[in-house]
């Protein structure tokens, strides 16, 4: 059987790239990198998907306090930037821009794809993410695939299932994959702010909320979010009740 290493957030896309490796027959292991983000509320949404997906060899790798930089993902001193529309994010890298981090986590990938005998890492980067975050396009997949393979003098292939897909095509796959996939985004975290449920207008929830909404499909984590009577249900057109 054909095996393939995810690395996994915990937030909707790399949890739709774990269903989407299984749909396709691979036998899947996974790690989770801990690497002193301030919410650790995403390691236990990590941790609860593999369990879903019912994966058995799954790893939380702990890297420490090695990121410097001045993301609020990592500085406590760093204010998350919030506003009411996308349009109104700023231009250029995102300061939630951990600097390298693709980078590190992939070598790691490779590190232990290599010694579990794997030859497919799957990591789940959009490019509709690469104006704000260089390492979530094509050229950079290329080119770290290409030297971890240098590296090891073993073709590791990196594969990218939703870097092409818009976020709100990345909804409607996971709708397509069926159970457990698409019950799964009830856990899976994406919220800069480490809150559920999402509350804040940071630049990760608009665009959560704005994929659901022109998929024309509710999204699963504000489902449980009200179900929980922590939040009331959204008005926009894709969580109209239809008789």
């Amino acid at each position: 059987m054909k095996k393939a290493l995810i690395i996994l957030s915990g937030g909707q896309d790399s949890t739709t790239c774990l269903f989407w490796a299984m749909s396709r027959g691979y036998s899947c292991s996974a790690i989770t990198f801990n690497y002193n983000q301030l919410h650790k509320i995403e390691i236990d949404s990590a941790i609860k998907i593999v369990q879903l997906a019912g994966v058995k060899d799954y790893e939380v790798i702990d890297i420490g306090a090695i990121f410097d930089g001045k993301s609020p993902l990592t500085n406590h001193n760093e204010r998350l930037e919030l506003h009411d529309n996308i349009e109104d994010f700023a231009t250029g890298i995102q300061k939630t821009f951990v600097p390298a981090r693709n980078l590190l986590f992939l070598s790691i990938a490779a590190n232990k794809a290599y010694s579990k005998s794997i030859s497919t890492v799957i990591l789940g980067v959009c490019q509709e993410d690469f104006g704000g975050y260089p390492d979530c396009r094509q050229d950079f997949i290329d080119s770290v695939e290409k030297t971890i393979s240098l590296s090891l003098e073993k073709t590791i292939d990196v594969l990218t299932p939703v870097i092409n897909l818009r976020k709100s095509e990345i909804v409607k796959l996971a709708k397509s994959l069926g159970e457990p996939c698409w019950s799964s985004l009830a856990y899976t975290h994406t919220s800069y702010d480490g809150r559920y449920p999402p509350s804040s207008k940071d630049h990760a929830n608009i665009l959560r909320s704005k994929a659901f909404e022109e998929a024309k499909l509710p999204d699963p984590l504000v489902l449980r979010a009200v179900s929980e009577k922590l939040m009331e249900l959204p008005k926009t057109k894709n969580y109209e009740i239809k008789s």
